[in-house]
């Protein structure tokens, strides 16, 4: 990782499709459940930031690949931060619904 790579903003367009390929993933919306109610990613399962300590009882499996985002990215990073905290090893920020160009499931 190079300098500049701490400035990119991920691109949860790109990690959408990353996670649609994938046999054996989970799509984690940590927004609030309203917000989650208001429009997520098909497939995406609500754990609020607030509640990310609890996923270890929803996600037995430490290798399974997670994609986690937000409403802009700030959320799911420190969402990563506390999953690779508590031993996940395949956890992957996609940024925010805010800059999805596909369907919105309601």
């Amino acid at each position: 990782m190079g300098l500049f790579d701490l400035f990119k903003k991920a691109d949860i367009n790109e990690g959408f499709r990353e996670f649609r390929k994938q046999k054996r993933a989970m799509l984690i919306d940590v927004r609030d459940r309203d917000e989650y109610a208001a429009g997520h990613l098909q497939g995406a399962r609500n754990i609020p930031l607030g509640s990310i300590d609890k996923a270890t009882s929803a996600i037995q499996d430490r290798e399974m690949p997670l994609y986690v985002y937000c409403l802009s990215g700030s959320r799911s990073r420190k969402a990563v931060s506390a999953l690779q905290k508590a031993g996940y090893k395949n956890v992957k920020n996609i940024g925010g619904i805010e800059d999805y160009r596909g369907k919105i499931v309601r």
